[in-house]
C-alpha cells in the first residue's frame, strides 16, 4: 500500500473515531441528566403522597 493512501485511511479511521466519541459523550450526558431528572421527580411524589395522607394521632396509631 502506498504511503500516502495508508495516511488518508488513517486520518479518515480518526475521525470516524473522534465522531463515535463526541457521540457517545453527549449520549451518555443526556443519560445522566434523565437519571437525575428521574430520581428528583420520583423524590417529589413521594413527598407529595406523604403530605396528602391523612395525618397520624397517637390515638389512631394505637
Amino acid at each position: 500500500m502506498h504511503p500516502e493512501t495508508h495516511l488518508a485511511l488513517h486520518h479518515l479511521r480518526a475521525a470516524e473515531l473522534r465522531a463515535e466519541a463526541d457521540a457517545y459523550r453527549l449520549a451518555a450526558t443526556a443519560r445522566r441528566r434523565r437519571d437525575l431528572r428521574t430520581r428528583l421527580g420520583w423524590t417529589l411524589v413521594e413527598v407529595g403522597l406523604r403530605l396528602a395522607a391523612a395525618p397520624r394521632t397517637a390515638a389512631a396509631v394505637s
